[in-house]
């Protein structure tokens, strides 16, 4: 097999694991993008595309909760039409505020120094909001205000700084605002669908001249190793967190971002200075 399938199969897997736990697929994409020499404008299209497919893993994992919402959308249920507002009201910070100032955040931030300091900051986050007592006052996502929804739509901003982890800053949040673990790891997957897949959207249409034929085999070996990954770290997560606390992440984070700073002042690693 070609290099380029080998390196394929490595960033979604890499993708598809990292994308729903408070770890910040972002950060590692660009650091190991970065190792693979694979992150030119092509491998920004990679991305785009595997991203989508650790999409799919959640609305698969999810289906029958997401067919009793739309049903009762067709049905005019205000259960369900209270669930889609919130997802609604969740999503709008991180689209607007991404609008407002994703290039400069892109132009900036999207290097592997930057995503290193993200991960010990957001590390330490983690660990402030698990020395603090929680105080549950909502138990499962339905029973969340719209509030509640913006919120969490407001943690979710934080995401836009790469290396601070999308799942992270809503599951955080969310225990800061009074979620159950379950409530806010539910919360933060059910609303990657509609922000990944906007920002798929997105970028698909402003990197269409990029998609080329020749390039849908590497991408389908991606997508798979992505959509499986993903299926798996999910139904992973769920049953981890209802044993556990997120302190090993964590530690991850800070060990993960100190590795790529000692790495990059020594010189043992070649890091791109540049975004």
């Amino acid at each position: 097999m070609d290099l380029v399938y080998w390196k394929a199969v490595i960033l979604g897997i890499v993708e598809g694991l990292t994308e729903f736990l408070p770890i910040s697929s972002t950060g590692h994409l660009i650091l190991v993008g970065d190792l693979l020499h694979f992150n030119d404008e092509r491998g920004e299209v990679f991305e785009i595309v595997i991203q989508f497919a650790a999409i799919l893993a959640v609305c698969w994992e999810y289906r029958a909760k997401l067919g009793t919402v739309f049903g009762g959308l067709l049905r005019g249920d205000s259960g369900a039409q209270h669930f889609v507002l919130n997802l609604a009201i969740a999503f709008m910070p991180l689209a607007l505020l991404g609008l407002a100032f994703g290039k400069a955040i892109k132009a900036h931030l999207f290097a592997p120094v930057p995503v290193a300091l993200a991960f010990i900051l957001g590390g330490f986050v983690i660990l402030w909001a698990e020395k603090r007592q929680h105080t549950v006052s909502i138990e499962s996502v339905d029973d969340m205000r719209w509030q509640d929804a913006l919120k969490m739509g407001c943690a979710q901003a934080f995401a836009l700084i790469p290396g601070t982890s999308r799942s992270g800053s809503t599951i955080i949040g969310g225990l800061f605002f009074g979620l159950s673990r379950k409530a806010a790891t539910e919360f933060s997957f059910f609303l990657a669908i509609p922000t990944l897949t906007a920002a798929t959207a997105y970028e698909v249409y402003k990197h269409r001249a990029l998609f080329q034929a020749q390039d849908s085999d590497v991408f389908l070996v991606g997508s798979i190793a992505s959509f499986i990954s993903a299926f798996i770290a999910v139904r992973g997560l769920l049953r981890y967190i209802s044993n556990h606390d997120f302190t090993i992440f964590a530690w991850y984070r800070i060990a993960f971002g100190l590795l790529v700073l000692g790495t990059a002042y020594s010189g043992l690693v070649n890091w791109t200075t540049e975004t």
